[in-house]
C-alpha cells in the first residue's frame, strides 16, 4: 500500500496497536529515515493517549539502543539495531532473555535470528514521490492475518 501522508501513517499505526498484546514483537525495516521511528512515535503516543498518560517524546535509539515506556497494561521497549555488528553484540542485549512480557518494536532487525511466534513485519520503502512511502506488513502467528487492517 502506498502512504500518503503522516495522517496515513498514522492511521495505519493506530490499527496495528489496537491489535498489540503483551510479548508481541515488530520488526520495522527500511532505508534510514524512511519513516521508522516516525511509525513509533505514533504508536507509542496513541496508546499512551488511549489509556489517559502524558504522551512522551519517542526518540530513535540508534545511539541508546534502547528506550523503554512503560504503560499501564504492559511496557514497550523499542530497541534500533542498526550500530550492532554481529550476533554476539544482539546477545550481549538479551533482547529475548528478559522482560518476556514486553512488547518489542525492533529497528533494524536483520542481525536477528530467533524464530518468533507473533511477529509483524512492516516493510517501508521510499515511493515515487518524496513525502510518499510505500509500506508492506508480514506477519507470523496472530499477525499473519492482516486482513483487518
Amino acid at each position: 500500500m502506498i502512504i500518503k501522508s503522516l495522517e496515513h501513517l498514522n492511521s495505519i499505526s493506530k490499527k496495528i496497536a489496537d491489535h498489540l498484546k503483551e510479548k508481541d514483537c515488530i520488526y520495522l525495516i527500511g532505508e534510514i529515515g524512511v519513516g521508522k521511528t516516525t511509525f513509533t512515535r505514533f504508536l507509542i503516543n496513541y496508546l499512551q493517549k488511549k489509556e489517559g498518560s502524558k504522551t512522551t517524546e519517542v526518540l530513535s535509539p540508534t545511539f541508546n539502543l534502547l528506550y523503554e515506556y512503560d504503560l499501564k497494561k504492559f511496557k514497550i521497549m523499542h530497541y534500533d539495531l542498526y550500530r550492532l555488528k554481529g550476533e554476539k553484540e544482539l546477545n550481549n542485549l538479551g533482547l529475548f532473555q528478559e522482560n518476556q512480557s514486553a512488547i518489542k518494536i525492533i529497528e533494524w532487525p536483520n542481525l536477528i535470528k530467533t524464530p518468533i511466534s507473533d511477529k509483524l513485519e512492516i516493510h517501508l520503502d521510499y515511493a515515487k514521490h518524496n513525502h510518499e512511502r510505500e509500506l508492506r506488513l508480514l506477519g507470523t502467528g496472530k499477525w499473519k492475518n492482516l486482513n483487518e487492517l
